[in-house]
């Protein structure tokens, strides 16, 4: 029964995990079941600063985004191989010294600023069907204007 499982679990996998570290502020979309009337699917956005990674790089691996959203403090946890996330873009990458940051619930304002560890943006698609294509068509795009 657990071969059965293993072979789903490898099927489900990516070989590209994306390298999103606590310290990185990172923006997420996602893709939502609701359906607009032309029939297109609508996004979401949450940007925050991934403040946990768990369960390492397995099919069941999750990481921690938390923002503040008018003075509340929200956090989501993401499947890191979720079919609804479209992209996973890292904006800024920060020096942290631990693997958890949880500290940061209690920290507000300037408190709650980390040092700037080098200033990136690393974009990563998943390996949808749906934007395959649009990902390749982008990757082509940046090749030619470079």
């Amino acid at each position: 029964m657990s071969t059965k499982l293993d072979i789903f679990n490898k099927a489900q996998t990516q070989k590209e995990i994306p390298d999103i570290r606590p310290g990185d502020i990172v923006r997420v979309q996602l893709k939502l079941g609701e359906k607009t009337k032309r029939g297109a699917e609508r996004t979401q956005t949450f940007e925050g600063l991934v403040i946990a990674r768990k369960h390492g790089k397995g099919i069941n691996s999750t990481f921690t985004v938390r923002k503040v959203s008018d003075g509340i403090g929200v956090e989501r946890i993401f499947p890191l191989f979720s079919p609804n996330i479209l992209k996973i873009e890292t904006i800024k990458r920060s020096k942290v010294r631990r693997a958890k940051l949880y500290y940061m619930r209690e920290r507000a304002g300037k408190k709650a600023r980390m040092k700037n560890k080098e200033t990136i943006n690393i974009e990563w698609f998943s390996k949808n069907e749906n934007n395959a294509g649009e990902a390749e068509a982008e990757d082509k795009q940046k090749e030619t204007a470079v």
